[in-house]
């Protein structure tokens, strides 16, 4: 039994990982704002406050007195510098949920491994990939300089219950009720770029398993999909999910789709353009890490959960995806006809 500090314990994946520490039979105090409701077991002690505040941070080094750190909200090197002042010299270990962002991209070969490329300040395709890649040096300063044991824990594409699911233009969960009434689902490029979504449940399993864990310390894990499926997979799936008919997929140019809907592309250009995948052998080996949820019954438990709180848009709700449609056909129409 460990006594666990989850800084953020009612996320996507850090409601999964409080529920796996309780099961693995630790100690745990989720530290959030109290802004949002989590289903975790009442054996879950409550923190709230701002992990920005310098002060709150001591005063949970002090009063809850842990002995592993599980920061799921840090996303800047000052906070991670922040931590280490609060905790270091106060704990065992501390557990960094990083990202698979950190990673330059596109990546020399696939699939990447945990000795990749990271970003730097002159190579980065996105502040938040860079930012995290500085907040992981600050981790791993502090491991070398004894303030505690640091596990760095990358994940990639993550869905569950309590979110959305991911798509081209965004995560907007209109996505599902198109996918219902057959209309036509916009996919950047021809659509066999690879990826690799995982669900929470997963991802969780590697964190709890590098608490505590000697084999963990000082060291970096992926823990992503293993299924590796091209985005055109990816839409099939989710539609044979969920009970939807076989997709119709509308291929359009990832450029074009960021230059008209820059608003609803920011996943697409840092990150969905490029085919990826990540080796997860190294947390299968160390963390009992494993990928057991595939897609199809991933997506049905994601929008079962949405379905319950009412959280589906209509697919009309967003005109511009068959806006979008329409010009695209029109144009590559005339495109047929003027060089046929």
């Amino acid at each position: 039994m460990t006594d666990v500090l989850v800084v953020g314990g009612t996320g996507l994946i850090s409601t999964g990982v409080v529920r796996g520490l309780v099961a693995a039979g630790h100690d745990v105090t989720a530290f959030t704002r109290g802004e949002r409701d989590a289903e975790v077991p009442p054996s879950v002690a409550h923190e709230t406050g701002d992990r920005n505040d310098d002060a709150r941070l001591a005063e949970l080094a002090a009063d809850v007195a842990p002995d592993v750190v599980i920061d799921m909200v840090c996303f800047t090197p000052e906070q991670a510098e922040a931590a280490v002042e609060a905790f270091g010299g106060e704990i065992t270990q501390y557990v960094f949920c990083s990202t698979v962002d950190v990673y330059a991209r596109p990546p020399e070969r696939n699939p990447v491994t945990e000795d990749a490329q990271r970003h730097d300040a002159d190579h980065h395709v996105s502040d938040y990939g860079l930012d995290k890649t500085r907040a992981e040096d600050v981790f791993f300063d502090a491991h070398d300089d004894d303030a505690f044991a640091t596990t760095v824990l990358r994940p990639w594409d993550t869905y569950g219950e309590g979110a959305p699911l991911n798509h081209t233009l965004g995560n907007g969960t209109y996505y599902v009720d198109r996918l219902r009434a057959g209309k036509p689902i916009v996919v950047h490029g021809d659509g066999t770029g690879l990826m690799s979504a995982c669900h929470r449940d997963d991802v969780a399993r590697g964190f709890v398993g590098a608490v505590a864990n000697e084999a963990a310390y000082g060291e970096a894990y992926n823990v992503t999909g293993d299924e590796c499926i091209t985005w055109n997979q990816y839409h099939r799936r989710v539609a044979a999910g969920i009970g939807a008919p076989e997709p119709e997929l509308v291929h359009v140019p990832t450029d074009v789709l960021v230059d008209v809907a820059p608003e609803r592309t920011g996943m697409l250009r840092d990150h969905f353009q490029f085919s990826t995948l990540y080796d997860n052998t190294k947390a299968k080996r160390d963390l009992g890490f494993a990928y057991t949820v595939p897609l199809e019954e991933g997506a049905r438990r994601t929008v079962e959960s949405l379905e319950e709180v009412g959280r589906i848009a209509e697919w009309e709700s967003e005109p511009f995806d068959d806006r979008l449609v329409a010009a695209w056909r029109d144009a590559t129409a005339d495109v047929r006809e003027e060089l046929a």
